[in-house]
């Protein structure tokens, strides 16, 4: 007798891979739209949304307790209209209703759990919720029990409360104008995060600690502005620490979402594909800064992670990997001593747990249970140059030999479960990473890397634009849904221009600024400054947002704002740094208030004070000359210089089309010659590598 095919609600017909998770659950969950208001308003009841994504570990724990417990679900079911809502695929949604979430509880995270009224406005607002109460933390049923008691015997006090909230919060979705910002302000933003960093393990403020690449990247300009050394050994510091440690994933590549305790050793184990993107490039202008080989090994560490585990066979970047695996975080990644020696050999086993601090008790406790689980997370614990003095090899010959047993034990580790992965493709996710592969692809000069970021490019380009040309935000099983928002828009024409400065391929250039127009078009506050997250086409939500905060993701506003510092200076149109000027007066009050939340923004900020220059290389694509000149370029740190190759073919004539300024900068004497302009100044051309690397010192 076959058994019973289980029941599906209407999340079976979503391509999200999250609210399919969600799909045989015996809750009668509704994706959001109008169908779920609708049936709220004709039936007088409550929504109980419920907001997360995919690989969210907190996320899987409330459906196993809560959304497949019968008693749970059949009090949802009778009470409530049930909205599930993946915070990746409707950001917008969800920023709106974290807010409240944060405004009235002080916190956020996902699950995110909101009680609505059927017109979408809410009254009560959480996060995770237990089935039943425990060490102070209300159960889920309990919780419901009071908000229907609530709903039918004091609907005026409910409605009021609502109507208070959406007035409440107005004002957080709106931006804080003030004065232009200028060098003091970057100054604050360094002396916040001094006082913050860590001294003994690096990185910032105690556990849990997150990497924020761009807290590091604004350092490294920091560095460069002033030449104060401490920001650059904050920046350093932190790389080296969060790559020794477990955060990163020692077997396989690829960082994991973040540290819980301050040493950087235990991570929360899934790995998002955003996360690659920012220390991939956090990574590459930390070689370009420093030079160190370590760093330009990260780089090609983290790339050969996502090009292996998170590409898709058409070339698009795909979302992220649970942290969970057989219904327990972490147990994909982890070791035990006798696994290892059982893999290695004795003898290769205490070689590789010497270096990578292997022990026969396990290496770290779980604080989900209270105690040590018995099994080791890799992490560089050991000096490899003193370990090989202490077991007689040299250090190259100790490198091979730890290097084949990674290789072992990756092999190993691919026999195990893998953890569950979110294959959907987001144009704003694909845009960080390519970003990321392109600046990497010209700081190490391996142009595989910018070949991978034109292939997402070139998906981008086929599956996630609209035939009206109006960009959408994801992609999966052969759908594209979801009008973009400013995020997409702004990450895109990042990794564009990008692209542009790896490949020299005009076609990039003109698509950034095709996109930049969009944005202007879809998204600009002409009241108030700034790009709105929603374009003027998309969802009336509670409000239409502005977001300036640069937390694990920098904010749209301010990518934006230093694309367009960018292009004013690679087109040589004004117009670009009038509006980068106008954004950055939108939000002065929010940089003034706390520099150290926006570091994203201090790097546009940093690039509109300037000294800025543009570097034009006129001569043949290809050639040597060409790309000497390019290399001793690529060679420096120049966090405020934007290059251009002015061939003199068809790219040169497009490129003469997009930056008029170019048209007259030809070689000199059969040479490839290096143009340098700084502060609307221009040097008399070179040909010479040596005297370019004296005009760039």
């Amino acid at each position: 007798m076959e058994a019973a095919t289980p029941k599906k609600n209407r999340l079976a017909l979503e391509k999200s891979p999250y609210l399919l998770q969600h799909a045989a659950n015996p809750v009668d969950w509704h994706a959001w739209g109008d169908e779920a208001f609708q049936k709220a308003v004709a039936e007088n009841k409550p929504i109980f949304l419920s907001i997360g994504y995919s690989t969210c570990h907190w996320c899987h724990v409330m459906e196993r307790e809560s959304f497949e417990n019968e008693t749970v679900a059949s009090y949802l079911n009778e009470h409530f209209v049930a909205v599930k809502v993946d915070r990746e695929e409707r950001p917008d949604v969800d920023h709106i209703y974290m807010t409240v979430c944060q405004a009235l509880t002080g916190s956020g995270g996902w699950p995110l759990t909101v009680i609505l009224t059927p017109d979408g406005r809410p009254f009560f607002a959480g996060t995770y919720f237990p089935p039943e109460s425990r060490f102070g933390r209300p159960g889920l049923l309990e919780l419901l029990h009071q908000l229907v008691s609530a709903w039918t015997e004091q609907r005026d006090r409910v409605f009021e409360s609502a109507a208070k909230i959406v007035e409440a919060i107005q004002p957080e979705f709106a931006g804080l104008p003030g004065d232009r910002p200028g060098e003091e302000t970057l100054t604050s933003a360094f002396e916040h995060l001094l006082q913050r960093f860590d001294e003994e393990h690096a990185g910032f403020g105690s556990a849990p600690k997150f990497p924020t690449p761009h807290q590091l990247t604004f350092l490294l300009r920091y560095w460069n502005r002033t030449g104060d050394g401490r920001a650059l050994e904050m920046a350093d510091r932190t790389l080296r620490a969060m790559r020794r440690g477990g955060i990163y994933d020692q077997i396989g590549f690829g960082f994991h979402r973040y540290s819980t305790d301050r040493e950087w050793l235990v991570p929360h184990f899934e790995k998002m594909l955003y996360d690659q993107a920012l220390l991939l490039t956090a990574y590459a202008e930390g070689f370009q800064a420093t030079r160190d080989p370590l760093f330009g090994s990260v780089v090609r560490e983290i790339a050969s992670y996502v090009l292996r585990d998170l590409t898709s066979p058409e070339g698009a970047f795909l979302s992220a990997e649970d942290a969970d695996s057989e219904g327990e975080e972490g147990k994909f990644y982890v070791w035990t001593e006798a696994e290892i020696r059982e893999i290695l050999g004795a003898e290769d086993a205490a070689l590789f747990g010497r270096v990578f601090g292997i022990e026969s008790k396990g290496n770290w406790i779980d604080h989900a249970i209270g105690r040590m689980p018995g099994t080791n997370i890799a992490h560089l614990w050991g000096d490899p140059a003193a370990v090989a003095r202490e077991f007689g090899e040299e250090p190259a010959a100790l490198g091979k030999r730890l290097e084949a047993a990674r290789a072992k034990l990756f092999d190993a580790r691919a026999r195990r479960v893998r953890p569950h992965k979110d294959d959907k493709v987001l144009t704003a996710w694909n845009g960080l990473m390519i970003a990321a592969l392109a600046r990497a692809a010209a700081a190490l000069e391996e142009p595989r890397l910018a070949q991978a970021a034109e292939r997402a490019a070139a998906f981008l380009e086929e599956r996630l634009v609209r035939a009206d040309g109006r960009l959408l935000a994801r992609w999966r099983d052969g759908d594209a849904a979801h009008l973009a928002y400013l995020d997409d828009y702004a990450f895109y024409a990042w990794g564009l221009l990008e692209l542009y400065e790896a490949t020299f391929r005009p076609r990039y250039l003109a698509r950034a600024i095709e996109l930049v127009g969009e944005t202007e078009r879809l998204f600009r506050d002409r009241k108030g400054g700034g790009y709105f997250f929603t374009g003027s086409d998309g969802e009336a939500l509670l409000a239409r947002a502005k977001e300036i905060y640069d937390g694990a993701q920098p904010s749209g506003n301010s990518v934006a704002a230093l694309v367009l510092l960018r292009l004013a200076r690679l087109t040589g149109d004004g117009t670009y740094e009038e509006r980068a000027e106008s954004l950055l007066h939108a939000f002065g009050g929010s940089l003034a208030r706390l520099p150290a939340a926006h570091t994203q923004l201090l790097s546009a900020l940093d690039f509109a004070l300037g000294p800025t220059r543009e570097i034009v290389i006129s001569g043949a694509k290809g050639a040597d000359d060409t790309r000497t000149l390019v290399s001793a370029v690529r060679a420096r740190y120049l966090p405020r210089a934007v290059t251009l190759l002015r061939d003199a073919g068809a790219e040169g004539e497009a490129l003469a089309r997009l930056a008029p300024f170019t048209a007259s900068q030809a070689p000199i004497g059969g040479r490839a010659a290096a143009y340098v302009c700084e502060n609307f100044a221009c040097a008399a051309p070179v040909t010479e590598r040596a005297a370019l690397e004296a005009l760039l010192r």
